[in-house]
């Protein structure tokens, strides 16, 4: 990353110290390289200055790309008919999460998000089956997507907790007895899994996905806010109050 930005930095300088030596002869070009390199040895404060400037101006960059992306596809985030709605339904602050069962950082928000929801009391959740972490990850997946079908998102929310707090490898003989723990007609729910309504759940959140530029779990969506990893407890109930105050 900082070799790219010192690439970058230089690569500026050197469009810059470019018009100005067009206007120089061979002499002039030589001398006037030598002193802009001299000046960063003896001043390389400058150069970390400017790698500074650049690196704010893509972050920067990067949020408001990440806002329009979000606001374009709104609808589809918060709204798109088959993804489990949680909290509170009504709330007036929406928070999606893109998560996959095997993903560690997902397991780690598990508690801190249902805590969040638990303290705020008018955050509308919406849960995001998004498995990109090989067969297992998709198998769970399958499975909390057809439970929904099945049973209801009462059941896909009670899968869903289990999955995300459950240490052992997410096959098919473990999500069996998981459904039989939570008395589901679990027969039901393994004829569910291959069928086209499960395969169109998981290929829309893939699609939206890749146009909302999302490669990595947890990724949270607050409003216009894209949060691409973790995001402790305290930094979640803040956002949620600056959107209410921005409201």
């Amino acid at each position: 990353m900082v070799l790219k930005v010192l690439l970058r930095v230089a690569l500026c300088m050197g469009v810059a110290g470019g018009a100005m030596a067009q206007q120089m002869n061979d002499a002039e070009r030589q001398e006037f390289r030598a002193e802009i390199r001299d000046y960063l040895l003896e001043h390389p404060e400058v150069l970390m200055e400017a790698i500074g400037v650049l690196e704010q101006r893509d972050r920067t960059a990067q949020l408001e790309a990440d806002r329009q992306l979000a606001r374009t596809y709104a609808d589809a985030l918060a709204n798109d008919g088959y993804s489990f709605v949680g909290g509170n339904p009504d709330g007036d602050v929406t928070l999606i999460e893109f998560m996959d069962y095997r993903c560690g950082f997902c397991r780690r928000s598990f508690p801190e998000i249902e805590q969040l929801i638990a303290l705020d009391g008018n955050i509308r959740f919406v849960i995001k089956e998004f498995p990109i972490l090989g067969a297992q990850s998709v198998l769970a997946s399958r499975f909390a997507i057809a439970t929904q079908l099945v049973e209801g998102d009462a059941a896909y929310k009670d899968v869903h907790d289990a999955l995300m707090t459950l240490n052992a490898d997410l096959t098919m003989p473990v999500l069996a007895r998981l459904g039989e723990g939570l008395a589901l007609n679990v027969e039901a729910i393994v004829a569910e899994m291959e069928s086209p309504a499960v395969n169109e759940r998981i290929s829309q959140t893939r699609q939206l996905a890749q146009a909302m530029q999302i490669t990595g779990t947890p990724t949270l969506i607050f409003e216009d806010q894209v949060l691409r990893g973790y995001v402790p407890l305290a930094q979640m109930q803040q956002i949620a109050s600056g959107l209410r105050s921005d409201g």
